[in-house]
């Protein structure tokens, strides 16, 4: 879990980096793409590494907290992954139905109404991903 903690931010940075100097030249993207590429493999590299070394202790360990009633790990990563996949998916669809509501309601002010339900329904992705990690967490 440490090696997603630290790789994860790394990998974020790179790719970020990789993406600005992709937009400078096409050599450049070429260079960013290897690297990009480079940096995952080394990064699932050193996560199966981590994942193989920690196997007998992280059995151990699992095998204490099942006899004691167990935990709600899962639960709650994946209540945290509806949240954020569900948050992430609202946001780029307000941004596109927004952005073609501002466009259409400068041209005609009259469609104010149908253009703001459909930039409200592009929330209510938010609003179910919101909905399935209360569940997740009520079923633990």
């Amino acid at each position: 879990m440490i090696a997603w903690l630290i790789g994860a931010p790394t990998l974020f940075v790179g790719a970020t980096l990789a993406v600005l100097t992709a937009r400078r030249s096409a050599r450049g993207a070429r260079r960013a793409l290897f690297a990009m590429t480079g940096g995952l493999l080394t990064a699932a590299l050193a996560v199966l590494i981590v994942a193989l070394g920690a196997g007998s202790a992280h059995a151990q360990t699992a095998a204490a907290a099942a006899s004691s009633g167990g935990s709600n790990s899962g639960a709650l990563i994946g209540a945290g992954i509806a949240i954020a996949g569900s948050c992430l998916g609202a946001g780029l669809a307000v941004a596109y139905t927004g952005a073609a509501a501002l466009a259409l309601m400068s041209e005609r002010p009259e469609l104010f109404g149908r253009a703001m339900v459909v930039v409200g329904l592009a929330e209510g992705i938010a609003i179910y991903g919101l909905v399935v990690a209360v569940l997740l967490i009520g079923k633990s």
